[in-house]
């Protein structure tokens, strides 16, 4: 029985992943849509996996290194993503749903995060719920659910969508 609930949650989990964040044809509705709201549960900051506690902020963004080359991460050294749906400066993010619970978006209490070793432009975008969400070059950033510790970058090319980000602010395809 233990076997058969483990199962139904992954398969639950890859729905979940696959429906906010798969190819289709539509805009997806982002921030400031009317068809698509994301859950309650997308205020919280990094994964529940990661050393945060559900409901906490992060203060800034920093550079570390990783598999990948030096890549931004959060002050917890969770690495952040962007998604190349987002529009640039569109003040909205095109993650939503599903798509939320899978990709969290990162969040500050400040208007400007602080930060180390990024030289690309930081600022914000209102969440519907009216938290702030970190953008780096006009991009939302995200964390992926999967990373469990700091360091993780799992969710690298994640559906050719989903890219970890550098110091400038650019994706690292």
């Amino acid at each position: 029985m233990k076997a058969r609930s483990i199962g139904a949650a992954a398969a639950l989990s890859a729905v979940l992943v696959l429906s906010g964040c798969g190819s289709g044809g539509g805009s997806g509705g982002g921030y400031g849509s009317s068809t698509s709201a994301p859950p309650a549960t997308t205020t919280t900051s990094p994964p529940a996996t990661s050393s945060a506690s559900a409901g906490s902020t992060t203060a800034g963004l920093k550079v570390a290194s990783s598999s990948l080359g030096t890549i931004v991460v959060s002050d917890t050294g969770m690495t952040v993503y962007q998604y190349t749906k987002d529009v640039k400066d569109s003040g909205k993010s095109a993650c939503t749903g599903g798509c939320l619970v899978a990709w969290p978006p990162v969040l500050t209490s400040q208007d400007s995060p602080t930060l180390q070793g990024v030289t690309g432009k930081v600022g914000t975008i209102t969440t519907p719920e009216g938290a702030k969400q970190v953008t780096l070059n006009g991009l939302p950033l995200y964390y992926w659910a999967q990373d469990s510790k700091p360091g993780d970058v799992t969710g690298q090319g994640v559906q050719n969508v989903w890219y970890v980000v550098g110091p400038n602010g650019e994706m690292v395809k």
